[in-house]
Protein backbone atom coordinates (compact mmCIF):
# COMPACT_ATOMS: atom_id res chain seq x y z
CA UNK A 1 0.00 0.00 0.00
CA UNK A 2 1.33 3.21 -1.19
CA UNK A 3 0.28 6.80 -1.10
CA UNK A 4 2.87 9.40 -2.39
CA UNK A 5 1.71 12.72 -3.41
CA UNK A 6 2.38 13.79 -6.78
CA UNK A 7 4.87 17.10 -7.67
CA UNK A 8 3.48 20.28 -7.27
CA UNK A 9 1.66 22.11 -9.75
CA UNK A 10 3.52 23.88 -12.57
CA UNK A 11 1.35 27.02 -12.39
CA UNK A 12 1.11 29.09 -9.13
CA UNK A 13 0.60 32.59 -8.40
CA UNK A 14 3.77 34.53 -8.19
CA UNK A 15 5.03 35.35 -5.04
CA UNK A 16 5.36 38.90 -3.44
CA UNK A 17 8.06 40.67 -3.17
CA UNK A 18 8.90 43.13 -0.33
CA UNK A 19 9.67 46.71 -1.98
CA UNK A 20 11.91 47.91 1.11
CA UNK A 21 13.82 46.99 3.64
CA UNK A 22 12.31 46.86 7.05
CA UNK A 23 14.35 49.43 9.00
CA UNK A 24 14.18 52.11 5.83
CA UNK A 25 10.53 52.47 6.69
CA UNK A 26 9.17 55.17 8.61
CA UNK A 27 6.87 53.07 11.21
CA UNK A 28 10.49 51.34 11.48
CA UNK A 29 12.32 54.69 12.87
CA UNK A 30 9.37 55.72 14.67
CA UNK A 31 8.93 52.52 16.72
CA UNK A 32 13.30 53.18 17.24
CA UNK A 33 12.46 56.64 19.14
CA UNK A 34 9.71 54.88 20.90
CA UNK A 35 11.88 52.22 22.25
CA UNK A 36 14.38 54.68 23.70
CA UNK A 37 11.12 54.95 26.77
CA UNK A 38 11.26 51.41 27.31
CA UNK A 39 14.62 50.29 29.04
CA UNK A 40 14.34 47.25 31.04
CA UNK A 41 14.07 47.20 34.82
CA UNK A 42 17.55 46.36 35.33
CA UNK A 43 18.57 49.22 33.36
CA UNK A 44 19.17 52.72 35.77
CA UNK A 45 18.04 55.85 34.12
CA UNK A 46 19.82 57.84 31.67
CA UNK A 47 20.30 61.82 31.26
CA UNK A 48 18.51 60.81 27.56
CA UNK A 49 15.58 59.17 29.25
CA UNK A 50 15.19 59.77 32.94
CA UNK A 51 13.65 57.48 35.30
CA UNK A 52 10.04 59.18 35.21
CA UNK A 53 9.91 58.96 31.65
CA UNK A 54 10.49 55.00 31.65
CA UNK A 55 7.43 52.84 30.46
CA UNK A 56 6.22 51.10 33.59
CA UNK A 57 3.67 48.32 33.70
CA UNK A 58 1.94 49.71 37.21
CA UNK A 59 1.67 52.91 35.88
CA UNK A 60 0.33 51.93 32.82
CA UNK A 61 -2.54 50.10 34.71
CA UNK A 62 -3.22 52.41 37.23
CA UNK A 63 -3.96 55.39 34.32
CA UNK A 64 -6.14 52.98 32.27
CA UNK A 65 -8.96 50.81 33.72
CA UNK A 66 -9.55 49.13 30.17
CA UNK A 67 -5.59 48.42 29.52
CA UNK A 68 -6.59 44.64 30.02
CA UNK A 69 -9.78 44.88 27.90
CA UNK A 70 -8.03 46.73 25.18
CA UNK A 71 -5.02 44.06 25.07
CA UNK A 72 -6.54 40.88 25.12
CA UNK A 73 -8.53 38.37 22.70
CA UNK A 74 -10.26 35.55 22.36
CA UNK A 75 -10.63 33.15 19.47
CA UNK A 76 -13.87 30.84 18.78
CA UNK A 77 -15.15 28.50 16.13
CA UNK A 78 -18.80 27.12 15.93
CA UNK A 79 -18.02 24.88 19.36
CA UNK A 80 -17.00 28.10 21.43
CA UNK A 81 -13.97 29.42 22.72
CA UNK A 82 -10.39 27.73 21.31
CA UNK A 83 -7.87 30.42 23.28
CA UNK A 84 -7.49 33.66 24.71
CA UNK A 85 -4.68 35.53 25.24
CA UNK A 86 -4.01 38.73 27.60
CA UNK A 87 -0.87 40.95 26.57
CA UNK A 88 -1.15 43.37 28.36
CA UNK A 89 1.54 42.87 30.85
CA UNK A 90 3.67 43.11 27.33
CA UNK A 91 5.94 46.53 27.32
CA UNK A 92 3.27 48.20 24.50
CA UNK A 93 1.55 51.05 24.74
CA UNK A 94 -1.33 52.25 21.93
CA UNK A 95 1.47 54.28 20.10
CA UNK A 96 3.46 51.58 19.75
CA UNK A 97 0.86 49.10 18.89
CA UNK A 98 -0.32 51.50 15.92
CA UNK A 99 3.68 52.18 14.55
CA UNK A 100 3.46 48.03 14.58
CA UNK A 101 0.40 48.39 12.56
CA UNK A 102 1.95 50.75 10.37
CA UNK A 103 4.72 48.53 10.17
CA UNK A 104 3.29 45.34 8.77
CA UNK A 105 1.34 47.66 6.47
CA UNK A 106 4.69 49.16 4.84
CA UNK A 107 6.45 45.54 4.99
CA UNK A 108 3.47 44.08 3.60
CA UNK A 109 2.93 41.37 5.45
CA UNK A 110 -0.81 40.98 4.70
CA UNK A 111 0.00 40.60 1.23
CA UNK A 112 2.59 37.99 1.56
CA UNK A 113 -0.20 36.46 3.98
CA UNK A 114 -2.47 36.36 1.19
CA UNK A 115 0.17 34.99 -1.65
CA UNK A 116 0.86 31.96 0.69
CA UNK A 117 -2.95 31.23 1.12
CA UNK A 118 -2.86 31.68 -2.42
CA UNK A 119 -0.47 28.89 -3.42
CA UNK A 120 2.69 31.29 -4.03
CA UNK A 121 6.05 29.78 -3.82
CA UNK A 122 7.49 32.31 -1.18
CA UNK A 123 9.78 30.10 -0.08
CA UNK A 124 11.88 31.87 -2.28
CA UNK A 125 15.39 30.24 -1.91
CA UNK A 126 13.52 26.82 -2.61
CA UNK A 127 11.11 28.13 -5.05
CA UNK A 128 8.25 26.16 -3.08
CA UNK A 129 5.24 27.07 -2.09
CA UNK A 130 4.46 27.03 1.43
CA UNK A 131 1.09 25.59 2.25
CA UNK A 132 1.03 23.30 5.39
CA UNK A 133 -2.23 24.97 6.07
CA UNK A 134 -3.41 23.42 3.20
CA UNK A 135 -3.15 20.05 5.19
CA UNK A 136 -5.73 21.36 7.29
CA UNK A 137 -8.87 22.33 4.84
CA UNK A 138 -11.36 19.73 4.64
CA UNK A 139 -14.04 21.80 2.14
CA UNK A 140 -12.17 22.24 -1.06
CA UNK A 141 -15.22 25.42 -1.58
CA UNK A 142 -12.94 26.83 0.75
CA UNK A 143 -10.15 26.96 -1.85
CA UNK A 144 -9.03 28.81 -5.32
CA UNK A 145 -9.19 26.60 -8.31
CA UNK A 146 -5.52 26.44 -9.03
CA UNK A 147 -5.53 24.74 -5.46
CA UNK A 148 -8.12 22.24 -5.76
CA UNK A 149 -5.92 19.40 -7.82
CA UNK A 150 -3.63 19.54 -4.65
CA UNK A 151 -6.36 19.38 -2.43
CA UNK A 152 -7.80 16.10 -3.56
CA UNK A 153 -4.20 14.44 -3.19
CA UNK A 154 -4.23 15.58 0.25
CA UNK A 155 -7.22 14.23 0.82
CA UNK A 156 -6.88 11.31 -0.39
CA UNK A 157 -3.33 10.35 1.60
CA UNK A 158 -5.12 12.03 4.35
CA UNK A 159 -8.10 9.62 4.11
CA UNK A 160 -5.42 6.69 4.08
CA UNK A 161 -3.38 7.05 6.52
CA UNK A 162 -6.34 7.76 9.02
CA UNK A 163 -7.68 4.23 8.04
CA UNK A 164 -4.46 2.64 8.49
CA UNK A 165 -4.45 4.58 11.84
CA UNK A 166 -8.19 2.92 12.57
CA UNK A 167 -6.96 -0.62 11.66
CA UNK A 168 -3.94 -0.34 14.10
CA UNK A 169 -6.22 0.85 16.50
CA UNK A 170 -8.42 -2.10 15.78
CA UNK A 171 -5.71 -4.87 15.78
CA UNK A 172 -5.35 -6.02 19.63
CA UNK A 173 -1.99 -7.65 18.56
CA UNK A 174 -0.32 -4.79 17.81
CA UNK A 175 0.63 -3.25 21.91
CA UNK A 176 3.12 -0.70 20.83
CA UNK A 177 4.29 1.78 18.29
CA UNK A 178 7.57 3.20 17.76
CA UNK A 179 8.05 6.03 16.11
CA UNK A 180 11.74 6.64 14.94
CA UNK A 181 12.40 9.74 13.00
CA UNK A 182 13.97 13.49 14.29
CA UNK A 183 13.54 16.96 14.03
CA UNK A 184 9.72 17.70 12.91
CA UNK A 185 9.37 13.79 12.91
CA UNK A 186 9.66 13.51 16.11
CA UNK A 187 8.97 16.86 17.64
CA UNK A 188 5.40 17.32 16.80
CA UNK A 189 3.88 13.90 16.85
CA UNK A 190 5.80 13.32 20.20
CA UNK A 191 4.98 16.66 21.67
CA UNK A 192 1.17 16.24 20.35
CA UNK A 193 0.52 12.51 21.80
CA UNK A 194 1.98 13.52 25.37
CA UNK A 195 -0.21 16.69 25.28
CA UNK A 196 -3.52 14.70 24.82
CA UNK A 197 -2.56 11.72 26.96
CA UNK A 198 -5.95 11.53 28.34
CA UNK A 199 -7.57 11.52 24.54
CA UNK A 200 -5.72 8.17 23.89
CA UNK A 201 -6.48 4.63 23.55
CA UNK A 202 -5.38 3.15 26.92
CA UNK A 203 -4.06 0.13 25.13
CA UNK A 204 -1.68 1.61 22.99
CA UNK A 205 1.87 2.73 24.05
CA UNK A 206 3.53 5.06 22.00
CA UNK A 207 6.99 5.53 22.04
CA UNK A 208 9.73 8.13 19.70
CA UNK A 209 13.52 6.94 18.94
CA UNK A 210 15.18 10.13 17.51
CA UNK A 211 18.60 10.21 19.06
CA UNK A 212 21.31 8.54 17.04
CA UNK A 213 22.89 7.63 20.57
CA UNK A 214 21.73 4.18 20.79
CA UNK A 215 20.64 4.66 24.21
CA UNK A 216 17.89 6.14 23.37
CA UNK A 217 16.63 3.05 20.73
CA UNK A 218 18.08 0.64 23.75
CA UNK A 219 15.68 1.94 26.21
CA UNK A 220 12.64 1.36 23.80
CA UNK A 221 13.41 -1.91 22.41
CA UNK A 222 13.93 -3.34 25.86
CA UNK A 223 10.13 -2.41 26.86
CA UNK A 224 8.33 -3.64 23.26
CA UNK A 225 7.78 -7.49 22.42
CA UNK A 226 8.52 -7.93 18.65
CA UNK A 227 5.17 -9.71 17.30
CA UNK A 228 3.53 -6.58 19.22
CA UNK A 229 5.02 -3.45 17.64
CA UNK A 230 4.60 -1.34 14.70
CA UNK A 231 7.46 0.71 14.25
CA UNK A 232 6.70 3.87 11.76
CA UNK A 233 9.85 4.95 9.78
CA UNK A 234 9.69 8.73 8.85
CA UNK A 235 12.00 10.58 6.76
CA UNK A 236 10.71 12.10 3.39
CA UNK A 237 13.98 10.98 1.95
CA UNK A 238 14.79 8.13 3.86
CA UNK A 239 18.16 9.37 3.96
CA UNK A 240 18.40 11.13 6.74
CA UNK A 241 21.26 9.38 8.49
CA UNK A 242 20.33 9.53 12.26
CA UNK A 243 16.62 8.18 11.09
CA UNK A 244 17.78 5.88 8.67
CA UNK A 245 20.62 4.11 11.34
CA UNK A 246 18.17 3.96 13.96
CA UNK A 247 15.47 2.05 11.46
CA UNK A 248 17.96 -0.46 10.15
CA UNK A 249 19.44 -1.51 13.73
CA UNK A 250 15.35 -1.43 14.84
CA UNK A 251 15.40 -3.80 11.66
CA UNK A 252 18.15 -6.08 12.31
CA UNK A 253 16.31 -6.51 15.88
CA UNK A 254 13.02 -7.33 14.90
CA UNK A 255 14.26 -9.92 12.40
CA UNK A 256 17.01 -11.58 14.38
CA UNK A 257 14.22 -12.12 17.19
CA UNK A 258 11.25 -13.14 15.12
CA UNK A 259 13.49 -15.71 12.74
CA UNK A 260 14.26 -17.15 16.38
CA UNK A 261 10.74 -16.87 17.92
CA UNK A 262 9.92 -18.50 14.22
CA UNK A 263 11.98 -21.35 13.61
CA UNK A 264 13.88 -19.35 11.26
CA UNK A 265 11.06 -18.51 8.73
CA UNK A 266 10.84 -15.02 6.98
CA UNK A 267 10.09 -12.07 9.52
CA UNK A 268 6.97 -10.64 8.94
CA UNK A 269 8.34 -6.91 7.56
CA UNK A 270 5.75 -5.75 5.77
CA UNK A 271 3.52 -6.14 8.96
CA UNK A 272 5.65 -4.67 11.38
CA UNK A 273 7.08 -1.89 9.93
CA UNK A 274 5.57 1.63 7.81
CA UNK A 275 7.15 4.20 6.10
CA UNK A 276 6.18 8.06 6.00
CA UNK A 277 7.97 8.71 2.64
CA UNK A 278 8.34 9.78 -0.55
CA UNK A 279 10.93 7.45 -1.26
CA UNK A 280 9.51 3.86 -2.18
CA UNK A 281 12.19 2.70 -3.42
CA UNK A 282 14.13 3.03 -0.58
CA UNK A 283 11.52 2.03 1.62
CA UNK A 284 10.76 -1.30 -0.60
CA UNK A 285 14.58 -2.13 -0.20
CA UNK A 286 13.87 -2.18 3.45
CA UNK A 287 10.90 -5.01 3.15
CA UNK A 288 8.62 -2.30 3.96
CA UNK A 289 5.14 -2.07 1.60
CA UNK A 290 3.07 0.14 3.21
CA UNK A 291 4.30 3.93 3.10
CA UNK A 292 2.43 7.17 3.39
CA UNK A 293 3.99 10.12 1.38
CA UNK A 294 4.08 14.02 1.49
CA UNK A 295 4.84 16.95 -0.60
CA UNK A 296 8.13 18.97 -0.58
CA UNK A 297 5.67 22.58 0.62
CA UNK A 298 5.47 21.11 3.75
CA UNK A 299 8.49 21.90 5.98
CA UNK A 300 9.23 19.08 8.60
CA UNK A 301 8.94 21.64 11.28
CA UNK A 302 5.01 22.10 9.98
CA UNK A 303 4.62 18.53 9.14
CA UNK A 304 2.59 17.25 12.18
CA UNK A 305 -0.88 17.95 9.88
CA UNK A 306 0.02 15.94 7.66
CA UNK A 307 0.98 11.55 7.30
CA UNK A 308 4.07 12.53 9.99
CA UNK A 309 0.84 12.75 12.26
CA UNK A 310 0.53 9.01 12.05
CA UNK A 311 0.93 8.62 15.83
CA UNK A 312 -1.13 10.94 16.87
CA UNK A 313 -3.84 9.64 14.78
CA UNK A 314 -2.79 6.11 15.88
CA UNK A 315 -3.63 7.35 19.59
CA UNK A 316 -6.22 9.88 19.28
CA UNK A 317 -8.26 8.14 16.25
CA UNK A 318 -9.11 9.87 12.83
CA UNK A 319 -11.95 12.12 14.64
CA UNK A 320 -9.48 13.32 17.01
CA UNK A 321 -6.90 14.21 14.09
CA UNK A 322 -10.07 15.87 12.40
CA UNK A 323 -10.70 17.50 15.55
CA UNK A 324 -6.83 19.37 15.66
CA UNK A 325 -7.13 19.74 11.98
CA UNK A 326 -10.61 21.31 12.73
CA UNK A 327 -8.99 23.73 15.65
CA UNK A 328 -6.05 25.10 13.52
CA UNK A 329 -7.88 25.57 10.39
CA UNK A 330 -10.10 27.63 12.64
CA UNK A 331 -6.95 30.06 13.34
CA UNK A 332 -6.23 29.81 9.55
CA UNK A 333 -9.47 31.77 8.60
CA UNK A 334 -8.81 34.03 11.21
CA UNK A 335 -5.58 34.90 9.95
CA UNK A 336 -6.68 35.21 6.68
CA UNK A 337 -9.33 37.09 7.69
CA UNK A 338 -9.54 39.09 10.81
CA UNK A 339 -8.83 42.97 10.76
CA UNK A 340 -5.12 43.73 11.64
CA UNK A 341 -6.48 45.11 14.89
CA UNK A 342 -8.26 42.21 15.71
CA UNK A 343 -6.08 39.75 13.61
CA UNK A 344 -4.09 37.75 17.32
CA UNK A 345 -1.50 35.99 15.25
CA UNK A 346 -0.50 39.48 13.46
CA UNK A 347 -0.51 41.18 16.79
CA UNK A 348 1.50 38.45 18.56
CA UNK A 349 3.94 38.63 15.56
CA UNK A 350 4.05 42.22 15.80
CA UNK A 351 4.87 42.31 19.46
CA UNK A 352 7.44 39.44 19.19
CA UNK A 353 9.24 41.60 16.52
CA UNK A 354 8.73 44.75 19.08
CA UNK A 355 10.71 42.67 22.30
CA UNK A 356 13.07 40.88 19.85
CA UNK A 357 14.39 43.98 17.30
CA UNK A 358 13.40 46.91 19.48
CA UNK A 359 13.28 46.05 23.33
CA UNK A 360 16.48 43.69 22.84
CA UNK A 361 15.12 40.89 24.85
CA UNK A 362 17.78 38.32 23.88
CA UNK A 363 15.39 35.29 24.75
CA UNK A 364 11.82 34.03 25.28
CA UNK A 365 10.76 32.20 28.18
CA UNK A 366 7.67 29.52 27.80
CA UNK A 367 5.98 28.52 30.93
CA UNK A 368 3.10 25.62 30.33
CA UNK A 369 1.44 25.22 33.63
CA UNK A 370 0.22 21.82 32.73
CA UNK A 371 1.87 18.47 32.92
CA UNK A 372 0.81 17.36 29.78
CA UNK A 373 2.66 19.94 27.51
CA UNK A 374 6.04 19.53 28.93
CA UNK A 375 7.54 18.85 25.17
CA UNK A 376 5.54 21.98 23.59
CA UNK A 377 8.68 24.17 25.04
CA UNK A 378 11.35 21.76 22.28
CA UNK A 379 8.55 22.20 19.57
CA UNK A 380 8.84 25.52 19.76
CA UNK A 381 12.09 25.70 19.69
CA UNK A 382 12.39 24.05 16.28
CA UNK A 383 9.34 26.17 15.19
CA UNK A 384 10.78 29.82 15.83
CA UNK A 385 14.56 29.04 15.76
CA UNK A 386 14.56 26.85 12.87
CA UNK A 387 12.39 29.14 10.69
CA UNK A 388 13.33 32.88 11.73
CA UNK A 389 17.21 32.26 13.04
CA UNK A 390 18.32 34.25 10.22
CA UNK A 391 20.71 36.99 9.97
CA UNK A 392 20.40 37.18 6.08
CA UNK A 393 17.21 39.04 4.48
CA UNK A 394 15.27 37.66 0.98
CA UNK A 395 17.37 40.42 -0.50
CA UNK A 396 21.24 38.51 0.27
CA UNK A 397 21.84 41.56 2.86
CA UNK A 398 22.82 40.63 6.39
CA UNK A 399 20.14 41.58 9.13
CA UNK A 400 21.16 44.80 10.92
CA UNK A 401 18.49 43.91 13.52
CA UNK A 402 18.06 40.93 15.45
CA UNK A 403 16.02 38.29 14.61
CA UNK A 404 14.51 35.21 16.43
CA UNK A 405 15.37 35.64 20.06
CA UNK A 406 15.91 31.71 21.80
CA UNK A 407 13.34 29.75 23.71
CA UNK A 408 13.07 28.14 26.44
CA UNK A 409 11.35 26.91 29.30
CA UNK A 410 9.90 23.96 31.46
CA UNK A 411 6.43 23.13 32.77
CA UNK A 412 5.24 25.29 35.97
CA UNK A 413 5.42 25.28 39.05
CA UNK A 414 8.82 22.77 38.59
CA UNK A 415 9.41 26.30 36.73
CA UNK A 416 9.35 28.10 39.30
CA UNK A 417 12.26 26.51 41.67
CA UNK A 418 14.78 26.05 38.70
CA UNK A 419 14.75 29.13 36.72
CA UNK A 420 11.95 31.92 37.75
CA UNK A 421 14.57 33.62 40.01
CA UNK A 422 16.29 34.67 37.41
CA UNK A 423 13.26 36.15 35.75
CA UNK A 424 12.16 38.12 38.68
CA UNK A 425 16.48 39.61 39.47
CA UNK A 426 18.45 38.78 37.19
CA UNK A 427 20.48 41.05 34.83
CA UNK A 428 18.12 40.72 31.76
CA UNK A 429 14.94 41.08 30.97
CA UNK A 430 13.25 38.19 30.05
CA UNK A 431 9.61 38.24 27.74
CA UNK A 432 8.02 35.38 29.61
CA UNK A 433 4.83 33.34 28.19
CA UNK A 434 2.55 31.73 30.44
CA UNK A 435 0.11 29.04 29.03
CA UNK A 436 -2.69 27.49 31.25
CA UNK A 437 -5.98 25.44 31.00
CA UNK A 438 -8.86 26.39 32.47
CA UNK A 439 -10.54 22.95 33.12
CA UNK A 440 -8.37 20.06 34.00
CA UNK A 441 -8.78 16.22 33.32
CA UNK A 442 -8.27 14.56 36.36
CA UNK A 443 -10.77 14.85 39.73
CA UNK A 444 -8.46 16.97 42.11
CA UNK A 445 -9.71 20.47 42.38
CA UNK A 446 -7.06 21.34 44.84
CA UNK A 447 -4.33 20.83 43.05
CA UNK A 448 -5.46 22.20 39.52
CA UNK A 449 -6.72 25.44 41.90
CA UNK A 450 -2.97 25.79 43.27
CA UNK A 451 -1.51 25.48 39.55
CA UNK A 452 -3.37 28.23 37.90
CA UNK A 453 -2.98 30.18 40.66
CA UNK A 454 0.85 29.81 40.73
CA UNK A 455 0.64 30.95 36.91
CA UNK A 456 -1.15 33.96 37.89
CA UNK A 457 0.86 34.91 40.77
CA UNK A 458 4.03 34.59 38.92
CA UNK A 459 2.56 36.84 36.09
CA UNK A 460 1.86 39.18 38.49
CA UNK A 461 5.17 39.38 40.29
CA UNK A 462 6.78 39.97 37.79
CA UNK A 463 5.26 43.07 37.28
CA UNK A 464 4.33 44.22 40.61
CA UNK A 465 7.77 43.61 41.91
CA UNK A 466 8.28 44.07 45.75
CA UNK A 467 10.11 47.03 47.57
CA UNK A 468 12.29 46.30 50.30
CA UNK A 469 15.21 48.40 52.61
CA UNK A 470 17.65 45.35 51.91
CA UNK A 471 18.43 45.55 47.84
CA UNK A 472 19.06 41.83 47.94
CA UNK A 473 15.25 41.18 49.21
CA UNK A 474 13.86 43.59 46.34
CA UNK A 475 12.53 42.55 43.05
CA UNK A 476 12.74 45.72 40.62
CA UNK A 477 8.84 44.45 38.78
CA UNK A 478 7.85 46.26 35.68
CA UNK A 479 8.58 42.95 33.59
CA UNK A 480 7.10 41.53 30.87
CA UNK A 481 4.90 38.80 30.24
CA UNK A 482 1.56 37.28 27.84
CA UNK A 483 -0.64 34.79 28.94
CA UNK A 484 -2.48 32.37 27.07
CA UNK A 485 -5.56 30.50 28.70
CA UNK A 486 -7.38 27.22 26.59
CA UNK A 487 -10.73 26.07 28.13
CA UNK A 488 -9.17 22.67 27.96
CA UNK A 489 -6.64 20.88 26.62
CA UNK A 490 -8.58 18.62 23.60
CA UNK A 491 -7.01 17.86 19.69
CA UNK A 492 -9.54 21.11 18.75
CA UNK A 493 -7.86 23.25 20.89
CA UNK A 494 -4.07 22.56 20.60
CA UNK A 495 -4.52 22.62 17.04
CA UNK A 496 -5.59 26.06 17.32
CA UNK A 497 -2.71 26.63 19.93
CA UNK A 498 0.26 25.27 17.54
CA UNK A 499 -1.40 27.32 14.34
CA UNK A 500 -1.36 30.56 16.60
CA UNK A 501 2.04 29.79 16.61
CA UNK A 502 3.28 28.76 13.15
CA UNK A 503 1.00 32.29 11.94
CA UNK A 504 3.14 34.24 14.56
CA UNK A 505 6.30 32.79 13.07
CA UNK A 506 5.11 33.80 9.70
CA UNK A 507 4.54 37.04 10.46
CA UNK A 508 7.86 37.87 12.35
CA UNK A 509 9.33 36.78 8.98
CA UNK A 510 7.74 38.51 7.07
CA UNK A 511 8.37 41.76 8.53
CA UNK A 512 12.14 40.83 8.93
CA UNK A 513 12.39 40.50 5.38
CA UNK A 514 13.50 36.67 5.96
CA UNK A 515 12.73 33.08 4.43
CA UNK A 516 11.10 31.36 7.37
CA UNK A 517 10.75 28.39 5.14
CA UNK A 518 14.27 26.84 4.32
CA UNK A 519 17.20 26.29 7.02
CA UNK A 520 20.24 26.04 5.39
CA UNK A 521 22.16 25.91 8.45
CA UNK A 522 21.16 23.28 9.40
CA UNK A 523 22.89 21.14 6.50
CA UNK A 524 26.56 22.32 7.00
CA UNK A 525 26.96 20.09 10.14
CA UNK A 526 25.48 17.05 8.26
CA UNK A 527 28.14 17.62 5.58
CA UNK A 528 31.23 17.72 7.89
CA UNK A 529 29.64 14.79 9.39
CA UNK A 530 29.87 12.48 6.86
CA UNK A 531 33.26 13.68 6.35
CA UNK A 532 34.41 12.83 9.30
CA UNK A 533 33.15 9.48 9.09
CA UNK A 534 34.66 8.79 5.60
CA UNK A 535 38.22 9.66 8.11
CA UNK A 536 37.44 7.35 10.36
CA UNK A 537 36.94 4.56 7.79
CA UNK A 538 40.37 5.66 5.97
CA UNK A 539 42.09 6.34 8.78
CA UNK A 540 43.09 9.61 7.57
CA UNK A 541 43.26 12.98 9.59
CA UNK A 542 44.93 14.99 6.98
CA UNK A 543 43.82 18.34 6.43
CA UNK A 544 41.90 18.55 9.32
CA UNK A 545 42.04 21.19 11.99
CA UNK A 546 44.16 20.25 14.90
CA UNK A 547 40.72 20.36 17.91
CA UNK A 548 38.74 18.11 15.48
CA UNK A 549 41.65 15.99 14.67
CA UNK A 550 42.49 15.86 18.58
CA UNK A 551 38.97 15.03 19.75
CA UNK A 552 38.69 12.06 17.00
CA UNK A 553 41.62 10.59 18.33
CA UNK A 554 40.61 11.19 21.79
CA UNK A 555 36.85 10.12 21.67
CA UNK A 556 37.35 7.46 18.68
CA UNK A 557 40.58 6.14 18.52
Amino acid sequence: MQHTPAPAADTQPEAVAQTAQPQNCPAWQHLQQLAKQFAPSTQAATPQVPAAAHFDLRQAFASNPQRTAQLSLALHDAQGELLYCDYSKAHINGEVLQALLHLAEQTQVSALRDAMFSGAAINTSEQRQVMHWLLRVTDPAELPSNLLALWHEVDTTRRAFLDFAESIRADAQITDIVNIGIGGSDLGPCMAVQALYNHALPNKRLHFVSNIDAHDLQQVLQQVQRQHTLFIIASKSFTTLETMLNARTALDWFCNGEQEHNNGNTPDIARHFVGITTNQQAAAALGIRTTFGFWDWVGGRYSLWSAIGLPLAIAIGAQGFMQLLAGARAVDKHFAQAAPQENLPLLLGLLEVWETSFLHYNSRCLAPYHACLQRLPAYLQQLVMESNGKSCTKSDQPTPYPTAAPIWGEPGSNGQHAFFQLLHQGTQAVSVEFIAVRKPEHPWEQHHNLLLVNAIAQAQALMQGREHTQPQHRIAGNRPSTFITLPELSPRTLGALLALYEHRVFVCGAVWNINSFDQWGVELGKVLAQDLMQRINSNTLAGLDTSSASLLQRLLG
